[in-house]
């Protein structure tokens, strides 16, 4: 979920009731192509949204045996639940009809004039057309941030135009629901959760029934990746479930003290893995118990710093980052309406231009959560994290060799691309215009024929994050109608909903319905390669979660084993011996004299084939050092140094070798101290 500011206003009008009545009361009429074309529906609700989308969708796999189609990883279907639930206006189905799904929040009614968070986000006086079914004079559209984007019908529409995945991401903030005058339920995070888990599934029976009963309609919740690849080759759209909230399992901080603890993120990964979440972020817009933010820039960064104390006790902490990648700048710009929350004397701090990470990093309980997710197969967002709490997961994902890491839309610091890639995660650009969307595909092209990679794109609509602009009926390239999809099998014309008929080059990226017509602006701007690659973004997203599902930890060769040092510091109340680092407690270690010629060994007692060395550092770490083995320990072989260890936990990767004997041979100290390893590890894969 991302917001950003947009400016918008539209005139009011005046909408029939009597549409209205007859969208409630009239039934469903069968299709015209009932029982001969899998695609179209037996029975569909009328009046509804047209799709505007002919021919089969694409079945099966290509000549390779790998499957097709496009991938969103980051969508909100159910945030009109969130928040308390009035703040995304309108629903993505109702058993009522369109009209009752497409409805303005009640307050928004007669003018807008009470649509607050219209007014936070999109500036001018807040007043828009409430009306939705059938004239949709105001909404959706790609400036509308407070608006149902995600009709069912809108979805079938992109899943005709060839996506094959979507990851609904269900998502909530206690602070906004709390501050936010207009609710009708609880501001638990995880009682939104729970029920947004539940109308998903809900949604897909609605959908099942247009088709015949369960099991039979195009939208399928899948929990692991076979199923998922069974649905795609079905030509059917899998659907993942994921979590985007700040404080899941109730894990907040006040005053930097942890209102959660391991059981309680036991208890939530198992609740959450049981609804069928598969993914899911462990920080989102505050700091929480697990991790620290990216933080978000200007006005808006002011206002949710001020959520941020709100929620915390606490405002965002900056320091000098230590490394290319950093959090995004906080600024100083001013968020009235947000401070006027704030205790009297209280004030946002200001920030020095020169420090722009976050302080705060995964924690204890953070790295608990993400070995967690380890141990249950699920897949890791790293978006909004800071880029100290992501460098920390990287770290531990590389040191077990998981693959299981996701950024799904633009939330991570770019210079983190090639080690995501190098893991076996999976990148998403965020729904930018077509423009700025093909410039970064075309940056990061490289990296992904590196890997070979296909790519994806996160429309995080419903997250009120503001959707690409129209370009224009005169720009160069415009979208054409009617156009073939990508894989040419089905043809595309404009979407109609109701009276109003959407244009991509006037409109912009108003609802989903118009991700293919977005996929063809790509196209016409940025070329065929781009959206090739994004059409291989179903193989790699179910590439990264098959991989994460078929993990296993890997044998430590070194525990328990036999270790001798060049020296081990002398202290009369705590032992600092060798065997401190190979005795499976991260709470104790092995520490040198202070100087700079050291070396741990490690006798595994049998010769084995070694390929993995992993070193969790204490503060005194080695900035210069090798890693060594030995068959006979007499005859040395260097396997792999650095000159430029930053401490923290190191991974060393190598081609496989026989050793009986590893050692870690410190050169060049990282401070004045000696060097100091909590565990070393060493594994055969």
């Amino acid at each position: 979920m991302t917001q950003q500011p947009h400016h918008r206003r539209r005139p009011v009008t005046v909408l029939s009731l009597l549409l209205l009545v007859m969208a409630v009361t009239l039934g469903p009429t069968p299709s015209s192509a009932a029982g001969t074309d899998w695609w179209n529906p037996v029975a569909r609700p009328a009046p509804d949204s047209q799709i505007g989308v002919t021919g089969e969708p694409f079945k099966g796999t290509n000549s390779q045996g790998e499957v097709r189609g496009f991938v969103d990883a980051h969508n909100h279907i159910m945030a009109n639940e969130a928040f308390g639930g009035r703040l995304i206006c309108g629903k993505p189905f109702s058993e009522a009809g369109v009209a009752d799904a497409l409805k303005d929040c009640p307050e928004h009614y007669p003018d807008g004039s009470l649509a607050i968070f219209d007014f936070i986000t999109n500036g001018g006086d807040g007043k828009h057309d409430p009306d939705g079914w059938p004239t949709f004079k105001d909404w959706p559209a790609y400036d509308s941030l407070t608006h149902q984007q995600n009709y069912y019908a809108w979805v079938e529409r992109a899943w005709r135009g060839g996506q094959r995945v979507l990851v609904n991401d269900l998502v909530t903030n206690g602070v906004i629901c709390s501050v936010y005058p207009f609710k009708d339920r609880s501001c638990d995070e995880m009682t939104s959760i729970r029920l947004q888990a539940k109308l998903t599934y809900d949604m897909q029976d609605y959908i099942d029934k247009m088709y015949g009963g369960t099991g039979k309609g195009w939208f399928r919740i899948v929990t692991d990746s076979a199923q998922a690849r069974s649905v795609v080759e079905q030509g059917k759209l899998a659907v993942i479930l994921g979590v985007e909230t700040s404080e899941p399992f109730g894990c907040k901080q006040i005053l930097d003290i942890a209102q959660c603890d391991k059981d309680d993120i036991d208890a939530g990964l198992d609740e959450l893995y049981d609804l069928g979440v598969r993914s899911m972020f462990l920080c989102h817009k505050f700091d929480n118990a697990l991790c620290g933010v990216r933080f978000d820039e200007g006005g808006l960064g002011t206002a949710i710093n001020v959520g941020q104390f709100l929620s915390t006790g606490t405002f965002w902490q900056t320091e000098k980052c230590t490394g290319p990648q950093h959090d995004n700048p906080i600024g100083g710009a001013a968020a009235p309406s947000a401070e006027e929350e704030l205790p009297a004397g209280v004030e946002v701090p200001s920030y020095d231009d020169d420090a722009q990470c976050n302080k705060r990093g995964l924690t204890e309980l953070g790295e608990y959560a993400v070995r967690g997710m380890m141990q249950r197969k699920m897949m890791l967002e790293v978006d909004h994290m800071s880029v100290k709490a992501t460098g920390r997961v990287l770290d531990i994902f590389e040191s077990e060799s998981y693959p299981g890491v996701l950024s799904s839309h633009s939330w991570m610091d770019l210079n983190w691309t090639e080690r995501v890639y190098g893991l076996g995660g999976f990148i998403a650009q965020y729904m930018h215009g077509s423009e700025g969307f093909s410039a970064e595909a075309d940056r990061t092209k490289a990296l992904r024929e590196k890997y070979d990679v296909g790519y994806g794109y996160g429309t995080d609509m419903n997250g009120v994050g503001g959707w690409p602009a129209p370009r224009g009926a005169n720009a160069s390239n415009p979208v054409t109608y009617p156009f073939r999809s990508t894989d040419g099998g089905s043809v595309i014309d404009k979407q109609t909903t109701g009276s109003r008929t959407w244009d991509l080059n006037t409109d912009g990226a108003s609802h989903y319905g118009l991700v293919p017509d977005w996929i063809e602006d790509i196209r016409r701007v940025g070329g065929q390669d781009v959206v090739d690659d994004l059409f291989r973004g179903a193989e790699s997203y179910l590439d990264t979660w098959g991989a994460s599902e078929r993990h296993k930890a890997g044998v430590n060769l070194a525990k328990g084993a036999s270790a001798s040092a060049s020296s081990s510091e002398s202290n009369p109340f705590t032992s600092y011996a060798p065997g401190r680092a190979v005795d499976g407690n991260t709470d104790t270690r092995w520490a040198s004299d202070w100087s700079d010629d050291q070396w741990l060994r490690i006798d595994l007692g049998s010769t084995s084939t070694v390929k993995r060395v992993t070193l969790e550092w204490e503060r005194a770490y080695g900035k210069s050092y090798r890693v060594e083995v030995s068959t006979d320990g007499t005859t040395w072989q260097s396997v792999w140094s650095t000159t430029a260890g930053d401490g923290g936990l190191d991974t060393a990767r190598f081609n496989g070798v026989p050793a009986r004997h590893v050692r870690i041979h410190g050169l060049d100290r990282g401070t004045d101290w000696g060097y100091s390893l909590y565990e070393v590890g060493v594994y055969s894969s």
